[in-house]
C-alpha cells in the first residue's frame, strides 16, 4: 500500500489522519509539526504522497509545498485547510498541490480524495 507523510502542527489532526489512513491500509512513514521539518522528512522518506496543513509555524504549508515541488515536480501533495480558507486553495493548486481536503474531515472524504490522487 502507498506510503504517506503527514505534516500538520495539530497533534490531534495528525492522530486523526494517521488513524484514518492506517485503518485503510496506508503506511504512515512519518509526521512533522511544521513545514520545515516536513520538508526535511520528505527528503529522507520519499513518501508516495503527503498531507500538508496550510497554517503552521516555522514554514507554512505554501512554503513547504514550494520546496517539495522544486525538489520533485511529480510529488503528490494533498493540502489540508480549515473551513473558510478555500481562497487559499487556488494558490495551492497553482503551486502544484494535487488536491485539497477541508477540516473537519470525514474519513470517506479523505480516502476518496487520496484514491483520486494516487
Amino acid at each position: 500500500m502507498a506510503t504517506v507523510l503527514i505534516i500538520d502542527d495539530s497533534r490531534t489532526s495528525r492522530k486523526i489522519l494517521r488513524n484514518i489512513l492506517a485503518d485503510d491500509g496506508y503506511e504512515v512513514i512519518g509526521e512533522a509539526p511544521d513545514g520545515q521539518a516536513g520538508f526535511e522528512e520528505y527528503l529522507k522518506l520519499n513518501p508516495d504522497f503527503v498531507t500538508l496543513d496550510i497554517t503552521m509555524p516555522v514554514l507554512d504549508g505554501f512554503g513547504c509545498l514550494k520546496k517539495i515541488m522544486e525538489h520533485d515536480k511529480n510529488a503528490k501533495v494533498i493540502m489540508v485547510t480549515a473551513a473558510g480558507q478555500k481562497s487559499k486553495m487556488v494558490e495551492a493548486i497553482k503551486l502544484g498541490a494535487s488536491e485539497f481536503i477541508q477540516k473537519p474531515f470525514e474519513p470517506n472524504q479523505i480516502l476518496s480524495v487520496i484514491k483520486t490522487v494516487i
